[in-house]
């Protein structure tokens, strides 16, 4: 089974919204997924929001073989960074306080 990272279309006319998945490289766009990574919704104002991901499932999935289609990709390098930067921060945060 070839997996990929892709975008699944949700949302209504003129209000768009994807979640990011883990899907079956056969499936159609909105097929069955095989795990939910993520969101992005290009509406919202704040660009720190627009984006959601479950980053250590995303690496878990690429150390696999999943490939991410372009637009993903694209999100991934924007964003990934920063999601790993907050997730690193938790935990330490987690630490002081106990």
């Amino acid at each position: 089974m070839a997996v990929r990272i892709r975008m699944k279309p949700m949302g209504r006319k003129h209000r768009h919204y994807y979640r990011i998945v883990a899907i079956d490289g056969r499936q159609p766009n909105d097929g069955r997924v095989i795990e939910e990574l993520g969101t992005y919704d290009p509406h919202v104002a704040d660009n720190d929001k627009t984006v959601t991901l479950n980053t250590e499932r995303v690496k878990y999935w690429q150390s696999v073989g999943a490939k991410a289609s372009e637009k993903v990709t694209v999100l991934l390098n924007k964003f990934m960074a920063r999601f790993e930067a907050q997730g690193a921060a938790a935990p330490a945060a987690g630490e002081k306080k106990g």
